[in-house]
């Protein structure tokens, strides 16, 4: 009896010490180095390799970065990562957050950061001299993405063609999940038809089916992986450009 239930305790704090490593290696900086792209407005640029367009350029006020390592083939592509410097005289204690707009490689960089995501890693004072460096060590670490008044949504790629090909971009995944397939509902088979991740963001097929198109997005995040079904149906009368509202809300 006595040996089965120090069994149970030794397994118990095991459990408690393997949980408390998860948290911790969730938390925990990663060093790297970090440079920036020149831009004439500071904001991020709307050719970026996520496919993002002018959303890649603006959003979370284009406090925005290319990166190598963390682009995962594109599954990175709107990840947010907290980010900031370690020179303690020129860097601001909390640093920048940022998203995952585009790739770049720099100079054993993880990040190259838009002007106005760089300027936000300096001190007030200091903001010409952080930028006169060029490229600085930082640390870094993946943060929730948070989009207040938005829901996953999917935009028809303008490179889409109606009704023989349709390339979908997703925005606004919010969390820290990434989306790692996407199918829409073959009506006439009776069956989940995945779509191809063309580059980035982007997701396309070719000859979808005819009618409303139901989508739903594998998402891989810190509760693992499931399948979330839109809302909303892709309307029949699809339009390039145009942009559609999941009404899923991810966390």
């Amino acid at each position: 009896m006595g040996f089965a239930l120090k069994n149970q305790v030794f397994l118990l704090c095991v459990m408690v010490l393997l949980l408390a490593v998860l948290c911790y290696s969730e938390d925990t900086f990663t060093r790297s180095r970090a440079t920036y792209y020149g831009s004439p407005d500071c904001y991020g640029t709307p050719s970026g390799a996520c496919g993002f367009r002018e959303f890649g350029r603006t959003v979370n006020d284009g406090s925005v970065a290319g990166v190598s390592r963390l682009f995962r083939n594109g599954t990175g592509c709107g990840a947010c990562y907290q980010v900031r410097c370690t020179t303690p005289q020129y860097c601001a204690d909390e640093g920048v957050n940022i998203v995952v707009t585009d790739y770049g490689e720099g100079d054993k960089t993880d990040f190259i950061l838009s002007p106005r995501a760089y300027a936000k890693l300096a001190r007030p004072n200091v903001v010409s001299q952080l930028f006169s460096y060029g490229v600085v060590d930082i640390e870094y670490r993946r943060i929730s993405c948070k989009y207040s008044g938005y829901n996953l949504m999917f935009k028809v790629d303008e490179n889409s063609n109606y009704p023989s090909y349709l390339a979908i971009l997703l925005m606004y995944v919010a969390g820290k999940n990434d989306i790692t397939a996407v199918e829409l509902w073959q009506e006439d088979f009776q069956q989940w038809v995945a779509m191809r991740r063309a580059y980035g963001a982007v997701w396309d097929l070719a000859s979808p089916p005819s009618g409303p198109i139901k989508l739903r997005f594998q998402v891989s995040g810190s509760s693992g992986i499931k399948w979330v079904k839109s809302k909303n149906d892709l309307p029949s009368d699809w339009k390039a450009g145009a942009a559609y509202d999941s009404y899923i809300q991810l966390t």
